[in-house]
């Protein structure tokens, strides 16, 4: 899937760049998909050169080019500086824009604010990025042509966000339906402009997470179904030469639509099929290429995996979801603010603690006990209070699993409130809302469970 680019790096590397141009894309960025990590950083590097350059031809378009390909870079690392720089860059875009009256450019601008907004939510879990998103997204929509079309499928993407924990199946039904005049628009005018083509695939892969989060609230079983077609119209539509991240993000997803189906069927086999789906989409995509996509690859394998250890009792799966965890971690241990860390450290506790369960290994909660307070003495605090709370919340979880399995609380619960509760203020603090949410849950379970 990534040879093309591979041949991009060959014949563009080193004294091969071409003459005259700033960066690998001249602008295109359609061609984005193909660079490596330490391609792209250069890119980015050289897109501001471009913009900032005094005999720079169409400033405001050279601005908007850069703010793009420091947003690519920020989605595949999860870096707010990049992330903060391109929507900056993007603000200084849109305002040549409407200082020359360039209505499209101006729209296509605040588009690319409001895309910087809604990655931001998604990365870091900040709902008033989500806000900013949407209000950029409506000045957007106001203007005719691809921008627009972009916004309308922005907005739509925005507002199911808001039915995946909440609504009914009429409200989620007319939430989805929001998305067929934007899709058809995009795909149409996508066969000429490779920028709307991914567009059009985003929506559909926005489409599909409302309908699956909604499928398994709901327990429809239809709903999900729907996302795993709307998923495999992305992938075919996806040419993977071109466009692999694009086309690797919507295999994962179809294939863990696939997992979450056969979960909701209580189809076994179905979810071995899809784990090893899973796999198949993780392993299309290196690690070099998008560190953040690897990681988040990973972590839907463990979830996989934890799924097939639930559903089958099998302790195996269990230690294969840790692994899992383990290799996303490793990744993502450089950014703790991320939202998807929060998710794959309470992965891996929970794992941990029903492998445990699973196999009445009241030794092994010890030993794991023992590892996690020997890591807390160890004193990650002193440079890292997150990580120090992440401890703490997987600490918490071993003690719910010990009193879960022994039948008798032995100063467990107050042991595991006590840490679920160092780690809220921890993360209430850092202002980390993903983690805070992670370990109010914990405690709120915790009070709600019964001994004996």
């Amino acid at each position: 899937m990534f040879e093309f680019g591979r041949e991009l790096r060959r014949l563009f590397g080193g004294e091969r760049a071409h003459p005259g141009k700033d960066g690998l894309t001249g602008g295109d960025a359609a061609l984005l998909e193909l660079l490596d990590l330490d391609m792209l950083r250069a890119e980015a590097k050289s897109a501001d050169v471009a913009a900032g350059r005094i005999s720079a031809r169409d400033r405001p378009r050279r601005m908007l080019e850069a703010a793009i390909v420091w947003r690519e870079l920020a989605r595949r690392t999860g870096d707010a500086v990049a992330l903060r720089g391109a929507a900056a860059r993007a603000e200084r875009a849109a305002a040549s824009f409407l200082q020359t009256h360039r209505q499209q450019g101006w729209a296509r601008a605040r588009l690319e604010q409001a895309q910087c907004a809604l990655l931001g939510a998604d990365l870091f879990g900040d709902e008033g990025l989500e806000a900013a998103a949407e209000r950029a997204a409506t000045e957007a929509r106001r203007a005719a042509g691809p921008a627009g079309l972009m916004a309308q499928a922005m907005l739509a993407a925005i507002a199911a966000r808001r039915l995946t924990t909440g609504g009914d199946l009429a409200g989620v039904r007319l939430a989805a339906r929001a998305f067929n005049d934007p899709i058809a628009s995009l795909e149409s005018a996508g066969r000429r402009d490779c920028a709307l083509k991914l567009a059009a695939a985003e929506a559909r892969m926005a489409r599909a997470d409302l309908l699956v989060g909604a499928g398994l609230r709901l327990k429809d079983e239809a709903l999900v179904r729907a996302a795993i077609g709307d998923l495999s119209v992305a992938v075919e539509r996806l040419n993977g030469a071109y466009e692999p991240l694009a086309q690797g993000r919507a295999m994962l997803a179809q294939a863990s639509a696939k997992a979450a189906l056969a979960e909701l069927a209580g189809d076994i086999a179905g979810l071995a099929v899809a784990v090893g789906d899973v796999a198949a989409a993780v392993d299309r995509s290196p690690r070099d290429h998008s560190p953040l996509d690897w990681a988040r690859g990973h972590a839907a394998l463990a979830q996989g995996l934890s799924q097939l250890g639930e559903a089958t009792e099998s302790d195996a799966a269990f230690g294969k979801a840790l692994a899992a965890y383990d290799r996303a971690i490793s990744v993502l241990k450089a950014t703790p603010e991320l939202k998807l860390r929060a998710q794959a450290a309470a992965g891996r506790g929970l794992a941990l603690a029903r492998s445990a369960e699973l196999s009445g290994d009241v030794a092994g909660l010890n030993a794991a006990e023992a590892a996690f307070k020997a890591e807390l003495a160890a004193g990650p605090h002193r440079k890292d209070p997150t990580a120090w709370a992440m401890l703490q919340v997987q600490l918490g979880q071993i003690y719910v699993a010990r009193l879960t399995l022994t039948g008798r609380d032995r100063g467990e619960r107050a042991a595991a409130a006590l840490a679920f509760s160092a780690a809220l203020d921890v993360f209430a603090e850092a202002g980390l809302r993903s983690f805070a949410a992670i370990a109010a849950d914990a405690l709120e379970r915790l009070r709600a469970a019964r001994v004996g």
